[in-house]
């Protein structure tokens, strides 16, 4: 009868452990390949109209990004600064949507900055 009822614990425990461990898992980070459904044949993302704007007025401001500050030593101001980082930046700004601090970007800015990524970050 005790082991009886050590299994029905066991069981128990091992359940709610289970259930619980899938509970908060982020969609966006599971499947960071499956759930954005941008498409890129429609957006010509340019990297001195579209990208750069984007980071200087969103990242490479005041206490973040810029020159003076560059938080976790990453300084966004230049082509050559943004184009090394752009798979950080995809994964903070785009999967994660932890960057910028202040809050996530708005989908057309996600789109542009994917975009610009997917087609290999170019200088132009």
């Amino acid at each position: 009868m005790k082991f009886f009822n050590f299994s029905v614990f066991l069981l128990f425990i091992t359940t709610v452990f289970t259930i619980a461990g899938c509970r908060y898992n982020k969609e966006e980070l599971l499947y960071s390949g499956r759930t954005t459904a941008t498409n890129c044949t429609t957006i010509n993302a340019k990297f001195i109209t579209d990208v750069l704007p984007l980071i200087s007025s969103k990242c490479a401001t005041p206490g973040c990004h810029n020159a003076a500050s560059s938080a976790g030593g990453a300084v966004l101001v230049t082509y050559t600064q943004i184009a090394a980082l752009a798979l950080q930046i995809n994964q903070r700004s785009v999967v994660e949507k932890t960057m910028p601090s202040n809050g996530p970007l708005s989908p057309a800015e996600i789109a542009i900055l994917k975009c610009w990524i997917d087609a290999g970050a170019p200088d132009n």
